[in-house]
């Protein structure tokens, strides 16, 4: 089985900062990519930002020029720094890794989420 951290969720206030981090650990031969999708009350989840092993990122509009994610690929672990935050930013972000397991099977694995309130 493969489990995943996450950690860093938290208060913050609007234009401040948090770092997000999501560890991967257990039958794990290879991650091919790792990302962050978000979810707000009332509303389907979304994909935030995404990063293969060789290091091409993509991010959602909507938090382009202010979030960057970024991977310890020795550590199974990625990142998310959030700045400028917004208000809109709230939801629950859940990492997901695509994982190579020892067993050769390719799949999904998320994170039990972590809540991120952006409020004055």
């Amino acid at each position: 089985q493969v489990q995943l951290v996450e950690s860093g969720g938290g208060l913050v206030q609007p234009g401040g900062s948090l770092r997000l981090s999501c560890a991967a650990s257990g039958s794990i031969f290879s991650i091919n990519a790792m990302g962050w999708y978000r979810q707000a009350p009332g509303k389907q989840r979304e994909l935030v930002a995404t990063i293969t092993s060789g290091g091409s990122t993509d991010y959602v509009d909507s938090v382009k020029g202010r979030f960057t994610i970024a991977r310890d690929n020795a550590k199974n672990t990625v990142f998310l720094q959030m700045n400028s935050l917004k208000p809109e930013d709230t939801a629950v972000y859940y990492c997901n890794a695509k994982v190579l397991t020892t067993s050769f099977y390719r799949r999904d694995y998320w994170g039990q989420g972590t809540q991120v309130t952006v409020s004055s």
